[in-house]
């Protein structure tokens, strides 16, 4: 039985990406990314007094240093966001949530230090180190960390995707917006994710789940 999920785990993907490459995947990623915008209308703050209070504020990851080497700036700007979010008095605690996949690479922990350096409470900070996508994220601050309403902390475009698949699964999310990143540094990140909204519209259509569930966590 185990053998045959997983079978049918790797055609259900094999599927995905095929309808991304027919001649409909164009227009596709053009419908889906303006649904992606019409849901979202509205929903995302640059100015931290101007947003809502909510309880968690959901701290998407992402590696802090490039490949090059080099501090990464979506990073940096996340970072700068939920240390200004949390000291406007707009969020109580920051669920880090990110990739663990690896011993030597850890996202969650790496947020986690760098924002008690910038003041943040450490008994305020939660980590999920099974974030491993936006989708993970977001469907696992509602069944492990028990949110069935938060603020999303990432940079727009980020933020917009995730209110999407939140909103799907019966969430309330809003989002911040961190810094945007601007010239030649972010064009591969902005042309990725025109597939990265075509992925959440197929997740949500194929019911998609996170890689990892595992035992329900109170932030208290």
């Amino acid at each position: 039985m185990k053998k045959m999920k997983t079978i049918f785990k790797k055609i259900i993907k094999l599927f995905k990406w095929a309808l991304l490459l027919s001649p409909f995947g164009l227009f596709a990623i053009i419908c889906i990314d303006t649904y992606v915008l019409l849901e979202t209308e509205n929903q995302t703050f640059q100015n931290a007094e101007k947003i809502t209070h909510n309880r968690v504020g959901l701290l998407l990851g992402t590696s802090k240093f490039m490949a090059n080497g080099d501090i990464n700036l979506y990073y940096l700007f996340r970072i700068k966001a939920a240390e200004q979010l949390f000291k406007a008095g707009k969020i109580d605690f920051i669920l880090i949530s990110g990739d663990n996949s690896r011993i030597d690479y850890n996202e969650p922990a790496l947020f986690k230090k760098d924002l008690v350096l910038l003041g943040i409470p450490e008994e305020k900070i939660i980590l999920d180190y099974a974030g491993f996508s936006t989708l993970d994220s977001v469907l696992r601050a509602q069944k492990i960390f028990g949110l069935n309403s938060f603020t999303v902390i990432s940079q727009r475009f980020h933020n917009e995707r995730a209110i999407f698949l939140a909103k799907q699964k019966g969430i309330h999310a809003i989002g911040f917006n961190a810094q945007t990143v601007s010239g030649k540094y972010s064009v591969k990140t902005e042309l990725r994710e025109y597939l990265a909204r075509t992925k959440a519209g197929l997740d949500i259509l194929f019911d998609s789940q996170p890689k990892y569930w595992g035992e329900p966590i109170v932030i208290q």
